[in-house]
């Protein structure tokens, strides 16, 4: 039976494709115009696009599963359009697919931005509310594309909703955008920091969640997949500790921050790419998120890794495909669970 990937050029997806070719499974990927996240890996590749419902159903014919990993992330607002045409609409029209298609089970991947988050005395579960009244357009679309494909399970479909946390690890071939935090921290390109923190999650952790859903999820049920909480300024540490690249010493005052903000987004206009932070990024970070995957640990088997250990293998990655160049070998303290080359 065949397994379909949409959005499998992107990190996760990246990640996922080459486990379930490593499992022995037949993988057919859902790609547009770029490739070459998968240029090393015997796959199908279809092309279509999430908008087109049409496209999707003769991408799914004769699929098993459906991991549903397609979205467009933003910390820009929604400007032209394509944040709700791709997360919203395009969720929807996968959930459509899937159904009319007989897809045995779609796993959607949502994003911990679908919930609404109010700072770190309160803890996110799967229970926690959704962020249909956001703020911030990314987040809203989260929200609302899974509750679009919730409306077609409610019709039948069997359907499985995962939350990620904010994702790094190896096989980031674009890079992301803390690829490329991690990229310029090693290039010793950025002069300081700004404050706050997240919940970092390793990239092959968000991947066995997703297999796990596959086979363990209940249907119709959410699970979140978080790692563990640091501030940037610990997150700097620790790739200092793994490179030996020193931390930025400095980190810039929330005010300053906020004031320049507007410049930064600007600039990454101008320069056609996003910015490393906007106004949206900074009140994430201010959040101090806490989260709770107790329940994927309980009934997905889930279990994330140490972070410190994630960096040491996205470097290694990083440096392995000729990305940076190490001056030193990196830290052996850090243990991998894994090569950096498994997904």
């Amino acid at each position: 039976m065949i397994t379909v990937v949409t959005g499998a050029t992107g990190h996760i997806g990246a990640n996922l494709v080459r486990a379930l070719i490593a499992s022995g499974r037949r993988v057919r990927c859902v790609v547009r115009e770029e490739r070459a996240a998968l240029a090393d890996v015997d796959v199908e590749c279809v092309e279509a696009d999430v908008r087109d419902a049409a496209s999707l159903r003769g991408a799914f014919r004769g699929a098993a599963t459906v991991f549903h990993l397609a979205a467009v992330i933003s910390i820009d607002g929604d400007r032209h359009g394509l944040v709700a045409a791709t997360n919203v609409d395009g969720a929807r029209n996968a959930a459509e697919a899937a159904l009319a298609c007989g897809v045995r089970r779609l796993v959607h991947c949502s994003s911990i931005h679908g919930f609404e988050q109010n700072g770190p005395a309160a803890t996110v579960v799967e229970s926690t509310p959704r962020a249909f009244s956001a703020r911030h357009a990314y987040d809203r679309s989260k929200a609302a594309g899974e509750r679009a494909v919730r409306e077609v399970a409610a019709r039948g479909l069997d359907a499985v909703i995962v939350h990620p946390t904010a994702v790094i690890g190896p096989f980031d071939f674009e890079p992301s955008r803390m690829g490329r935090v991690l990229l310029d921290l090693y290039r010793r390109r950025l002069p300081s920091l700004v404050p706050g923190g997240f919940d970092w999650v390793d990239v092959r952790d968000v991947v066995a969640g997703l297999l796990g859903a596959e086979t363990h999820g209940r249907p119709h049920e959410s699970y979140l997949l978080s790692g563990r909480y640091a501030s940037l300024a610990e997150l700097a540490r620790l790739a200092a500790d793994v490179t030996g690249v020193p931390a930025p010493r400095w980190c810039t005052p929330v005010w300053l921050a906020r004031a320049a903000a507007p410049f930064s987004t600007t600039l990454g206009r101008v320069r056609g790419r996003e910015p490393l932070f906007t106004g949206e990024s900074l009140d994430a970070l201010a959040m101090g998120t806490q989260v709770d995957c107790a329940k994927a640990r309980r009934e997905l088997g889930y279990s994330p890794r140490d972070l410190r250990t994630t960096l040491r293998d996205t470097y290694a990655w990083f440096a392995e495909t000729d990305r940076l160049r190490l001056e030193r070998p990196l830290d052996p303290g850090a243990e991998a669970a894994g090569s950096a080359g498994a997904a």
